[in-house]
């Protein structure tokens, strides 16, 4: 705290005056201090807030991760299955075209034997029906997949989406953080700096003082440490 000027001390005051007047002073720079100090816990509890919202944002993208292999999980076996279909009616296909010359040979050779036959004809429509419900299974299944496409792509697209949003807020927070170290370190290269010179230094919107204090020897521990908005040092001047 800078000494009372001329102009605030009178001749005439009393030392009882003088005192008050340095009680004021010491309480207005007790109010500003206190709101640097609100400002300051102010930064420190949005930083952790932005931390709070990275660590969500995290686990919501390690649940999505979690959610997007289940979902894979069951495309592949959606497809394993179509696959076993298809490989079962190529084979309900392949028996079918042996059965056909089979059957013309019996037809030549076994005139006699047409109720073998006929139950060979019905074996043969047997195989038609299971080859059609096949068929038609698979292309039920091949439908719903194209129906369902837009909503997998969505999906996919939401989790990169997040991606995104968790990559932007971590990069914001690491700015954050390197100004707010940085500004620690100008302030304590201009605390430095104000010890040794006993000029008034600025750092960014706030300016640094330093003040002897008892001993009347800046550089020491008993220095008193004055910070004012910038420009302040100028204004007091003039």
């Amino acid at each position: 705290m800078e000494p009372l000027s001329d102009d605030e001390v009178d001749e005439q005051d009393t030392p009882e005056q003088i005192v008050r007047r340095l009680e004021t002073r010491l309480a207005e720079e007790t109010q500003r201090l206190e709101r640097l100090y609100e400002a300051y816990r102010k930064a420190e509890g949005e930083i952790a807030d932005k931390q709070a919202l990275i660590d969500v944002l995290e686990k919501e993208a390690l649940d999505r991760e979690i959610e997007r292999e289940g979902l894979e999980h069951l495309l592949s076996e959606k497809d394993n299955k179509i696959r076993e279909l298809e490989l079962d009616g190529a084979k309900s296909s392949k028996r079918v075209e042996h059965l056909e010359p089979e059957l013309e040979k019996m037809e030549e050779k076994y005139s006699k034997e047409r109720a073998m036959l006929g139950r060979v004809y019905e074996i043969t429509e047997e195989l038609d029906e299971q080859l059609q419900t096949a068929q038609s299974e698979l292309e039920a299944r091949d439908d719903w997949y194209v129906q369902h496409m837009k909503v997998f792509e969505d999906l996919n697209q939401a989790i990169k989406d997040r991606y995104e949003m968790i990559e932007s807020a971590v990069e914001k927070a690491a700015e954050f953080q390197k100004a707010q170290e940085s500004f620690k370190q100008r302030m304590e290269e201009a605390i430095s700096t104000a010890q040794k010179t006993g000029a008034t230094i600025p750092v960014g919107p706030v300016e640094v003082t330093v003040e002897a204090g008892d001993d009347g020897v800046l550089g020491t521990d008993d220095d008193e440490i004055v910070v004012n908005p910038a420009g302040t040092a100028e204004k007091e001047e003039e």
